[in-house]
């Protein structure tokens, strides 16, 4: 019951410091909406391609005519707009002056196609459809020569689609909104240290700690006590911050929530575990709240809070590992996008085994301490 009893009054302590409380949903929840909105094209995995502009001259005697009006329809539908030159047209400077992406002659002597260097990705689109009419027509040539009566299946199937979208990056990605919804709820599960420290910090500043110890109640109920309370109230302020993302920015928290939770709850463990370790280790009043925020912000800005970091080579993939949030964030993200759970076995064991180093060091502390 003693245990109980002192969560009881942390948690209540907590809920009446209501400028810290009212800064641990708001701090968080301004950033996911800053940087969510602000960063939104750093998140974009594919580019768009306005519609490809082609130019064309055909002489009336060319025997590709007829395909080739087929081959237009057929074009346009996948976003080629093709204009018909004049007579008194240069084709060659329009597409020179970047007016259109390629030109086209068609006569006698077959297909000739004239690229804008400077539309590379146009011209490639250009190159693989002409291509790719060129041996169509080719093929039905042939046909033409054996079999007469099957040059009907040659253009038969041609198609709506010239271009088809494949995905580089064929699993789905978080958008910006996504991204910090994710990052901004574990680094505010960091500063569960904080809030801990103020926990043993302030028995301390009002000399209640020594009264505590005491009183008839043990120092590992009192242990326990503070523990539990901080992971409750910290718990509950990460539970709000996921609820608000949710609701109102429509962040992606994937279809399994529960084990994601339980993952962020192995993180508050490991950030109060952690808070409380720098507490009793330090003889100075204000050292381990400096030591801790330096922890926390040091584990935001490598771990990816304010911007994402891929693939970090060399010193910096080391540091960045070493930040909990990476292998959180990690962890969770490939439960949402990519389905594998190995990623969040590895974390919830890393934030597990550091508590409960950081947990028995409190504990020797603790009882070579008179007071708390």
């Amino acid at each position: 019951m003693n245990i109980i009893h002192i969560a009881k009054k942390e948690i209540i302590k907590d809920l009446r410091d209501v400028k810290t409380f009212i800064f641990l949903l708001a701090f968080p929840l301004v950033l996911m909406l800053v940087l969510g909105s602000a960063l939104t094209n750093a998140f974009k995995t594919t580019n768009s391609i306005d519609n490809v502009k082609v130019l064309y001259k055909q002489t009336a005697d060319s025997s590709l005519s007829q395909p080739f009006n087929q081959f237009i329809k057929a074009a346009k539908k996948s976003g080629i707009d093709f204009k018909k030159a004049t007579d008194a047209t240069d084709g060659k400077k329009e597409v020179k002056q970047n007016n259109y992406d390629g030109y086209v002659e068609l006569n006698k002597n077959g297909v000739q196609l004239y690229l804008n260097d400077s539309n590379s990705i146009e011209g490639s689109i250009l190159q693989g459809m002409f291509k790719s009419f060129v041996d169509k027509y080719n093929l039905a040539s042939e046909v033409i020569k054996v079999a007469p009566a099957q040059i009907g299946t040659v253009f038969a199937n041609q198609g709506d689609h010239y271009i088809q979208e494949t995905s580089l990056l064929p699993h789905k990605q978080p958008s910006s909104m996504d991204y910090y919804a994710i990052v901004m709820t574990t680094m505010i599960a960091l500063y569960g240290a904080r809030t801990a420290i103020q926990s043993v910090q302030g028995e301390r500043a009002r000399k209640t700690g020594d009264r505590l110890v005491a009183s008839p109640v043990r120092k590992s109920e009192i242990f326990i006590g503070k523990v539990l309370g901080n992971i409750i109230i910290n718990t509950l302020c990460v539970s709000l911050v996921i609820a608000f993302s949710k609701l109102f920015f429509k962040s992606n928290w994937g279809d399994h929530l529960g084990l994601i939770f339980l993952i962020i709850l192995t993180e508050v463990l490991l950030a109060v575990s952690v808070g409380i370790g720098i507490s009793f280790l330090s003889k100075s009043n204000t050292a381990p709240a400096t030591i801790t925020m330096l922890f926390i912000q040091l584990s935001s800005f490598f771990g990816g809070a304010y911007f994402k970091i891929d693939n970090p080579g060399g010193i910096l993939k080391f540091i960045t590992d070493l930040s909990p949030l990476t292998w959180v964030n990690h962890a969770i993200t490939d439960i949402i996008y990519e389905h594998h759970y190995t990623s969040a076995i590895s974390a919830m064991s890393l934030n597990i085994g550091i508590s409960i180093l950081f947990l028995l060091i409190s504990v020797i502390s603790l009882q070579r301490r008179e007071g708390l």
